[in-house]
């Protein structure tokens, strides 16, 4: 197969994986499996590490309570309290969520 016909293909079944997963036919798992095999790996973002400042930074400026941010990131005070003193570093969706928020604003998840 060309170059150009498989980049066509690679378009459509892009296209039409993404409208089955939108009506639900499709779960999450198989169409991240389907876009990171027609995508490769580089198309995945890292989320940049943040420090416990930066987070009470950012809960700060948003004029929220640890509880408050806790309840909005669903995670718990204690969490929350560990992160901002330098305890715990995030990871996962947490860590994701707080880079959303960083470039964002609180906004960005209400």
């Amino acid at each position: 197969m060309t170059k150009t016909a498989s980049d066509r293909l690679t378009k459509a079944i892009l296209e039409t994986s993404e409208g089955m997963h939108r009506i639900g036919v499709m779960d999450d798992a198989t169409h991240e499996k389907i876009t990171l095999r027609h995508l490769g790996e580089k198309t995945v973002s890292t989320a940049a590490p943040i420090s416990g400042d930066e987070i009470r930074s950012i809960r700060e400026r948003a004029h929220l309570s640890q509880a408050v941010f806790a309840r909005y990131l669903n995670l718990t005070v204690g969490y929350i309290s560990q992160l901002e003193r330098g305890a715990k570093r995030p990871t996962g969706p947490a860590l994701v969520l707080l880079n959303v928020i960083r470039q964002k604003g609180i906004d960005a998840i209400l």
